[in-house]
């Protein structure tokens, strides 16, 4: 099927959408499963709405995808080709003239150009939904331009799609209540009827349509706050499809080889941030450990310095495993450096007295478990410190007997100076036998004073 010509028809009215991305990947997986052609075309149709900020955001994000196109154009410097058709249409009298209110400008008289509806009933073959039927009656003789030099969409986008020999048209559920204009346009003209499917679209966590004016749902917003364009890409394809492999984790060319239209589902599919952000994790864990550790701390030298927190390499490499555990986007750095949960690792922190004991506990036993811990560190060399593991076998036996809550407690607080914080032995084997047990004796002082 190496004739199928799909194509890429965003309004350039607002940043890049999921919705406009997910379009873009079904007519993508399709074309490339097929051997065919992809246009990118601009339905800058919308002059008052259209800028080229958005035209360049959206080619920006789609590309940052993983999408490309064969070939672009504007639907505004086609316009040529729709004077040209409309001209045929009134010449043809299938089309006309009229002079009547402006719906913009009570009082001002416009000239609109209209088709003239023949009524009838129409029937096309929807490659998801199979047969839909309208009956184009109750359409009436609708509007196709605002003038004969300045067409509406619907004549716009069948005369463009007929000049790039558009195979199959690819489109949200929306645009169902279109498709019959857009047929009795094309029946007008003598042209070709493409193929149709129409997918559903995905909704909000509350079961709305998500829409581009809602701020949280472009492309751009998800790009900035740390997602990974392959989780990004492969959670869009994923919406509403399941691939014959039942997997969840595919590579591009992996969708490609397992793409059929037939498989999309036949209602629509909820975004959801929380399975997003577990796809991006499952990328995170599957990326090179030098390419993760670059941007991890890059990102975390970057976010420390900005508040004033002297960032120690050493420290940032030994802490990589912690930080790995609990992130499933590159933000989620930014916001722990934010909250102040690393800032231990490279600050010493200031323990609150009644804070230390711990519960159950009292400042005198938690001094005195204090200054055994400082002691049996003390003695150890300082390799011990080279993993959590080994700093724990030093301490596990005398923490079992004492009672671990009782010992460990005040040792972790000690080191991190907060209630929550990660275990005791990986923050000592990051922080170094020094700067542990000064801490340790610090500590030690708050208690008893």
């Amino acid at each position: 099927m190496s004739n199928v010509k799909v194509r890429f028809p965003p309004s350039p009215t607002g940043y890049c959408h999921v919705g406009t991305a997910r379009m873009a990947v079904l007519n993508y997986l399709y074309a490339k499963k097929h051997g065919g052609t992809i246009y990118f075309r601009s339905e800058d149709t919308d002059k008052a709405r259209s800028t080229r900020e958005f035209e360049e955001d959206i080619k920006d994000q789609l590309t940052w995808l993983g999408l490309s196109w064969d070939d672009f154009s504007r639907s505004s410097e086609l316009v040529a080709n729709h004077t040209a058709a409309m001209q045929k249409l009134v010449d043809e009298d299938k089309a006309y003239i009229s002079e009547e209110e402006s719906k913009k400008e009570p009082g001002t008289m416009v000239q609109v150009v209209r088709l003239r509806n023949p009524g009838t009933t129409i029937t096309f073959t929807d490659v998801i939904r199979g047969d839909i039927t309208f009956d184009t009656t109750e359409l009436g003789d609708f509007a196709i331009a605002r003038a004969i030099d300045d067409p509406l969409y619907h004549l716009a986008v069948v005369v463009d799609d007929a000049t790039q020999g558009i195979t199959h048209v690819i489109r949200g559920e929306d645009h169902i209540s279109n498709t019959p204009r857009q047929i009795l346009i094309q029946e007008a003209l003598g042209y070709a009827r493409p193929i149709y499917a129409h997918y559903p679209l995905h909704l909000g966590s509350d079961k709305s349509k998500l829409s581009k004016r809602t701020g949280d749902v472009s492309v751009k917003s998800y790009r900035e706050k740390g997602f990974l364009s392959p989780a990004l890409l492969n959670y869009i394809a994923i919406l509403g499809w399941t691939p014959p492999s039942e997997k969840e984790i595919l590579s591009l060319d992996e969708m490609v080889a397992e793409f059929e239209l037939t498989d999309l589902h036949k209602s629509g599919a909820v975004f959801d941030v929380e399975k997003l952000r577990w796809y991006n994790r499952e990328y995170l864990l599957r990326m090179p450990e030098s390419e993760f550790a670059s941007e991890a701390l890059d990102r975390l030298r970057k976010a420390l310095t900005a508040k004033g927190v002297a960032y120690d390499e050493e420290i940032g490499q030994k802490i990589l495993p912690n930080i790995k555990e609990r992130i499933s986007t590159w933000a989620d750095i930014d916001q722990m450096c934010a909250d102040g949960e690393l800032d231990f690792f490279f600050v010493d922190p200031i323990p609150a007295k009644e804070e230390l004991p711990g519960k159950g506990s009292d400042a005198a036993t938690a001094a005195s478990h204090l200054e055994k811990l400082h002691e049996m560190l003390s003695a150890t060399d300082s390799e011990i410190f080279s993993t959590p593991d080994r700093l724990k076998e030093v301490v596990w036996d005398y923490a079992t007997q004492e009672g671990r809550g009782q010992v460990l407690w005040p040792m972790r607080y000690a080191l991190s100076g907060r209630a929550k914080s990660p275990d005791p032995f990986m923050i000592a084997s990051a922080i170094g036998k020094e700067r542990t047990l000064a801490r340790i004796v610090e500590a030690k002082r708050i208690l008893t004073t």
